[in-house]
């Protein structure tokens, strides 16, 4: 462990846009990633090349009967353009939103949509990673750090991904009444405003812990940072803030 950085997230790696790692933990031990998965599952949708503003509705299917995690998009009242429909599952991790996604992008459904999630995956070289649904909610979607920077590297050659997961907060329509709801990036370094970040995405379940990954600019640097499993709710956006701050420090040391 570098001196004098204290990183407490379990699995983690910090690597530069020249593939330099400034540090790494558990790299490449496989775990749950949890809605970390929304970023395949975007660059999914994007690479299929269908319309953004095509409306999806929210139906009974979407519902979440593994965790009963909440979502405010009723079920039988809630359509959105699939554009923001994207931006609710990236930026807020709205499981119903990310579910919708899955099912509606290729005619084979969910089933199509799983297998383009693993056959992107070994495109981009996870040789570790397997994703069974596109929320996260199940712990069989399970990854590495190593493995993860990969993908948030390519999830960082989407405008649309780099656009919507480094945005504070957003109003959508989705109810023919017109009521508004307000969703805000999980992500509260985004929101902080102290934060050069490109791409964003934050996970948990009990089974794959508190994750983070992120693009950031620190010290004139583009980093990749992967924090997996942590134990306290905070720990990850701290752990980036020590980074952060350990970085400025000019303490750092990168090795390939």
């Amino acid at each position: 462990m570098p001196a004098g950085l204290d990183i407490r997230t379990p699995s983690a790696v910090v690597v530069d846009d020249r593939g330099n790692r400034i540090y790494a933990r558990n790299t490449r031990r496989v775990r749950p990633i949890a809605s970390v998965t929304k970023l395949m599952t975007a660059m999914v949708v994007l690479d299929a090349r269908v319309s953004m503003k095509t409306p999806i509705s929210i139906i009974e299917q979407d519902r979440d009967t593994l965790k009963n995690s909440r979502s405010r998009l009723r079920i039988g009242k809630a359509m959105l353009p699939r554009d923001q429909m994207m931006m609710v599952a990236l930026m807020s991790s709205d499981n119903r939103a990310a579910h919708a996604l899955s099912r509606t992008t290729f005619r084979g459904g969910t089933q199509a949509f799983v297998r383009a999630m693993n056959r992107k995956a070994k495109a981009l070289g996870m040789k570790s990673t397997t994703f069974v649904d596109a929320t996260g909610l199940n712990p069989l979607n399970r990854s590495t750090a190593e493995d993860l920077v990969k993908m948030v590297r390519a999830a960082s050659r989407y405008a649309f991904i780099r656009k919507t997961t480094s945005r504070g907060e957003m109003i959508v329509y989705p109810f023919a009444n017109g009521t508004p709801l307000t969703y805000r990036n999980t992500n509260r370094l985004v929101r902080s405003g102290d934060w050069s970040i490109d791409v964003s995405k934050t996970g948990f379940i009990n089974e794959a812990g508190r994750c983070l990954v992120m693009q950031a600019n620190i010290a004139g640097r583009r980093l990749t940072i992967v924090l997996l499993g942590a134990s306290g709710k905070l720990t990850p956006m701290a752990d980036s803030t020590r980074l952060r701050d350990w970085m400025l420090a000019g303490n750092y040391t990168a090795s390939r």
